[in-house]
């Protein structure tokens, strides 16, 4: 081992958050107390980056950079006697790059070195092994920070970054495709295209990511072994090709290579399976999918074919018609004559997009993928070829992975294809962008495949035309949605292109049925054009087709017809079997959309654990198959869910990431519904001013009136915090819309949440009635949340024209109705009223003034000022004290009675003045009658 000097040099980042935090959390430790930790990663992954950046970050003390050196012998104890010397004056970090790469006893030296160090040395430990093979023994104990590929934003920064962005959008989605989030090897491919290739001018060099950009980056392919472990590399390399995932199965491997290498070398089963490999079970995989695409690309092409056709005539053999293909078509090539090896191209081409069209055949839609690419690689037609790279795309969309499906857009361009080809492309073009871009370039995209797809395959139009009237839609664009459903012209019966080899029998992204996209189109444009009496009898037939129907598109389509007509129920039917069709077909990118109707349907119902259960999960699996635009509406119902929930951390933090993306992308849907959300929470939490001042600007007339469909869903939550803010008026102006909405009939509760806004603005000897009516309509429409809302208010009109015994029953129903559905900030809202009253409501805790005394007389009148509702920087004005010091002093505060939020805090106060105001009137009455008898005395 040897020591240089650090450099340090400017380190930018993409990503890592949560390893530069593990990072910086040792770093910030080592002027107190030693530590060490392990980074791990696969080859180009930048575990070099992250040390510089750590060894940059650094500045207790010196850095020490350790390197291999087979020449040096080093003692431990030498070592640790340096090291402990080191940092006798100040902390020491110490940076060993790729350990992995040492000999034997300098790791040996380096592991038992760590170990006998104390956190008392203060000395901090930073060493990176490659994660494409086994960690060595020596470092296996140590703590583990790893490093996983860029997520698909991250790479994309760090591709604007290295390129200016200067690369054509086509090209950019082939260079982030090829990359699989490796940022080495995104900008070792950046480097080498010309400018021209760069900006879209000439064609990419194919393969993109070739044998000596993989190797460059994975440093080689792996030496040093025997020509079976060589052999076995390549096979499951090979065989992953031909899988949705990266490993393979391992019979099919030994098969092949039995047929590879009929007469195995002496000892050859013998042989220990390789280090870059895991056998699991059944399965072999790679531990690094780098050395995987390496060991494939830098074999030669004449073992690579022999691998590819030994495993071709295992699986044919076995029945695995498209499997068996798509080996039989990468084993192609060698010394046959041109003539020959060209009709053999064209055959297996055909072979291949027949099979994965042949809806019979069992077969991932990933799988499917796959195969309509290469059969498109094969194919010199190109107008066939643009038609078999679009129902690659398509599959690849179905299969939950738009990052695949548009640079398989990309290659689907050519001007001479026909109009019905290129108009499929838009149509997956447009379906992908609705899912996760721009949504005002979905619509653009999906009016286009319309055009182009009205006269050969009208069917398909109308369901372009749909499509493109979700995307207006979702961007709040009312007339851009009337305009797209306009009544379509008749058209005739059709059936598949001449010549078309697309998915005729495999599933396609929008195979909606006719009479599904007839009927949501014109019960659609009725709902909008407010004639109602026209718009309940189609969609209700889209409605009632999904009792019988089987497909996830159709499903979906009855769930959203079924919202848009208020039946709640249905639309739950719907959502669920939606989503065990999606599930049960494979289909990744249909889960998400199910599980946003099933959490929608959840909301309007009221019941938001479930809705928020729906979200989770929904969520989770949007960002797992790249649908950041429907991932901004699971977060939207999420923030909903939290915002009746003593969670405002968690309200703020999904209405930002909803915001964020719905800003980008034009989701008006989604904004609207994130801001009434924090209004919603700010209403929950007292503070009705600021939820008058955000859900004004959402429900009142104007340019930033929130979206079309969703602003009068938040009118009752405005009139409320208007009212309370004294802004009666304004309450007054939206009403005479929430009743044609009420009197339509799409929100179960809206006559219920109508009737208690009027008794809000109504004179006294109206509101009772009001209230009374608003109860019972709550009780035909269910729903404990709204219900438990009227109940509150009631409960506190009631108390303040001094009517304690009816107020204190309303106020408790209020109370068990919060706690049933979990609304715990408006619970908190309930106790308050009922103290008020002097009744103890179950659940508030005791002790509370015992720890208030624990608080200085600073702290106990800055915590007063904020349970009334003042903010930092108005406690700081009236105490005359800086806003520093209020901001000191009230974390002191949060700490010493461990409460999480100023809702928290509040309450403690409230509940403490209370018990001494009773505590007082105890006293009084005792003393009294002492005081009469001394008197007459």
């Amino acid at each position: 081992m040897t020591g240089e000097t650090t450099v340090r040099t400017a380190v930018r980042f993409h990503g890592r958050s949560t390893q530069r935090e593990a990072l910086r959390a040792l770093l910030d430790g080592l002027p107190h107390h030693g530590g060490h930790l392990l980074v791990a990663g696969e080859p180009g992954l930048g575990r070099t980056t992250l040390l510089r950046w750590a060894a940059r970050s650094f500045r207790a003390g010196p850095v020490l950079h350790l390197g291999p050196d087979p020449g040096a012998h080093v003692t431990v104890g030498h070592l640790l006697d340096t090291l402990r010397t080191a940092s006798a004056a100040a902390p020491v970090l110490v940076c060993a790059d790729d350990a992995h790469l040492w000999d034997a006893p300098a790791r040996t030296a380096l592991g038992r070195a760590v170990r006998r160090l104390s956190t008392a040395d203060r000395v901090g430990l930073l060493l990176s092994v490659a994660s494409d093979r086994p960690v060595p023994p020596e470092f296996a104990r140590l703590p583990v920070v790893h490093l996983d590929p860029l997520t698909p934003p991250g790479a994309a920064a760090l591709l604007d970054d290295a390129t200016d962005g200067a690369a054509a959008p086509a090209v950019r989605e082939q260079l982030l495709a090829e990359a699989e989030g490796n940022p080495a090897l995104l900008v070792a491919l950046v480097r080498r295209l010309s400018p021209a290739e760069l900006r879209g001018h000439r064609p990419l060099p194919r393969p993109l990511a070739d044998a000596a950009a993989l190797a460059e980056v994975a440093g080689g392919a792996p030496s040093g072994l025997s020509a079976h472990a060589r052999d076995l590399l390549l096979t499951v390399a090979a065989a992953g090709q031909g899988t949705d995932g990266t490993d393979a199965d391992a019979g099919l491997v030994q098969d092949a290579l039995r047929r590879l290498r009929p007469e195995p070398g002496p000892g050859a089963g013998a042989e220990p399976v390789p280090d870059h490999l895991v056998l699991a079970g059944d399965r072999f995989r790679f531990r690094s999918p780098l050395v995987r695409r390496t060991v494939h690309a830098t074999a030669t092409s004449e073992r690579r074919r022999a691998v590819h056709r030994a495993l071709a005539e295992v699986l044919e053999g076995g029945g695995h018609r498209l499997t068996g293909l798509l080996h039989r078509s990468w084993s192609l090539g060698g010394p046959e004559p041109a003539p020959a090896a060209a009709d053999r191209l064209v055959a297996v081409a055909d072979r291949l997009a027949a099979v994965a069209a042949d809806g019979a055949v069992p077969a991932s839609h990933g799988l499917r993928a796959t195969a309509y690419a290469r059969a498109a690689e094969l194919t010199a037609d190109g107008a066939r070829r643009a038609e078999r790279y679009t129902a690659a795309a398509e599959q690849a969309l179905l299969a939950g992975c738009p990052e695949r499906a548009r640079p398989l857009l990309a290659a689907a361009r050519d001007r001479a294809a026909p109009a019905a080809v290129r108009g499929r492309a838009e149509l997956v073009r447009g379906v992908t962008e609705l899912r996760d871009g721009p949504v005002g370039d979905a619509h653009q995209s999906l009016l286009l495949a319309a055009s182009l797809l009205a006269a050969d395959a009208p069917a398909d139009a109308a369901a372009a035309a749909l499509a493109a009237a979700d995307a207006a839609w979702a961007a709040g664009d009312l007339p851009a949605c009337l305009a797209t459903l306009a009544p379509e012209p008749p058209h005739r019966a059709e059936g598949p292109a001449p010549g078309s080899d697309g998915p005729a029998g495999a599933r396609s992204a929008v195979a909606h049925p006719a009479a599904v996209v007839h009927d949501h189109r014109v019960g659609m444009r009725a709902l909008l054009e407010g004639r109602l009496d026209r718009a309940g009898a189609p969609l209700g037939q889209v409605v009632e087709r999904g009792r019988t129907e089987d497909r996830p598109e159709a499903l979906l389509r009855s769930a959203a017809a079924a919202l848009l007509l208020g039946d709640v129920d249905a639309a739950r039917r719907g959502g669920a079997r939606a989503l065990a069709a999606a599930r049960q077909l494979g289909s990744d990118t249909l889960v998400p959309q199910a599980l946003e109707y099933l959490a929608y349907a959840e909301l309007r119902a009221g019941r938001h654990p479930q809705a928020r259960t729906h979200a989770e999960e929904g969520l989770r699996t949007a960002l797992r198959t790249g649908q950041r635009n429907t991932a901004a509406h699971h977060r939207a119902v999420l923030a909903l869910a939290a915002s009746i929930e003593e969670e405002p951390d968690v309200v703020a933090r999904h209405v930002t990431a909803a915001l964020d993306t719905a800003r980008r992308h034009g989701l008006a849907q989604a904004a609207t519904l994130a801001q009434w959300a924090a209004a919603r929470a700010d209403l929950g939490r007292g503070r009705p001013f600021d939820a008058a001042d955000r859900l004004g600007l959402l429900v009142l007339p104007g340019p930033g009136r929130g979206h079309f469909a969703v602003w009068r869903l938040a009118v009752p939550c405005f009139v409320e915090a208007a009212v309370l803010a004294g802004r009666h008026e304004d309450a007054r102006a939206v009403l005479t819309d929430f009743a044609g909405w009420a009197a339509f009939g799409a929100d179960p509760q809206a006559a219920a949440q109508l009737a208690r806004c009027h008794a809000l603005l109504a004179p006294a000897e109206h509101a009772d009635a009001l209230y009374r009516s608003a109860l019972d309509r709550h009780d035909e429409a269910g729903g404990d949340f709204e219900r438990a809302r009227t109940a509150l208010l009631y409960g506190k009109w009631l108390r303040r024209r001094r009517r304690p015994r009816e107020a204190h029953g309303r106020l408790g129903t209020a109370l068990a109705g919060f706690e049933r559905c979990g609304a715990g900030v408006w619970a908190a809202q309930a106790r308050d009223e009922l103290r008020a009253l002097g009744a103890a409501p179950q659940g508030t805790g005791t002790g509370t003034p015992a720890r208030l005394g624990l608080l200085t007389p600073q702290q106990l009148r800055i915590a007063r000022h904020v349970a009334e509702g003042a903010t930092n920087r108005e406690a700081a004005l009236a105490l005359g004290v800086s806003t520093r010091t209020v901001d000191y002093h009230l974390r002191k505060v949060f700490a010493a009675l461990g409460v999480r939020s100023r809702l928290e805090l509040a309450r403690m106060v409230g509940e403490a003045e209370q018990a001494h105001e009773v505590q007082g009137a105890r006293e009084v009455r005792r003393a009294g009658p002492q005081e009469k008898t001394g008197a007459q005395h």
